[in-house]
């Protein structure tokens, strides 16, 4: 039994080494001469203007997650949605059962999506607050 797992943890060893290993290589071999061009921000061959430092809208953020959880949550549906059919065929409800892991698991998503929704997360232009 044994036997059966050492290839993974060798290949997960070596993959967590090589993270590590690549950064080093890296500072190493490159080199290191920095200057006022160099450190300058880089607008497309203009001349910089003002600071680089801007405040992004937070509401990108919003909109970048919500996507993020949906699109995790089809990678996690996938693998379900392949093995639906022998689970079926397996007999003793484990259709229904996955049916129904599957239906919490979107359930628990939707219900943030409307806490979201219900927020104004979602709303782009919003009202202004009356005083």
């Amino acid at each position: 039994m044994f036997l059966e797992y050492t290839t993974i943890f060798i290949f997960l060893i070596v993959g967590i080494a090589m993270v590590p290993l690549m950064l080093l290589i890296g500072k190493i071999l490159r080199p290191h001469a920095p200057d006022d061009k160099k450190t300058s921000t880089y607008e497309c061959g203009e001349i910089p203007l003002g600071s680089s430092w801007i405040q992004f809208n937070l509401r990108f953020y919003v909109i970048a997650f919500l996507f993020l959880i949906f699109d995790v949550e089809v990678a996690f549906m996938f693998p379900v949605a392949s093995i639906f059919k022998q689970w079926t065929q397996a007999g003793f409800g484990q259709g229904w059962l996955a049916f129904i892991e599957v239906a919490i698991f979107v359930g628990i998503l939707l219900v943030g999506f409307a806490y979201a929704w219900h927020k104004g997360d979602l709303n782009w232009v919003r009202p202004k607050k009356k005083e």
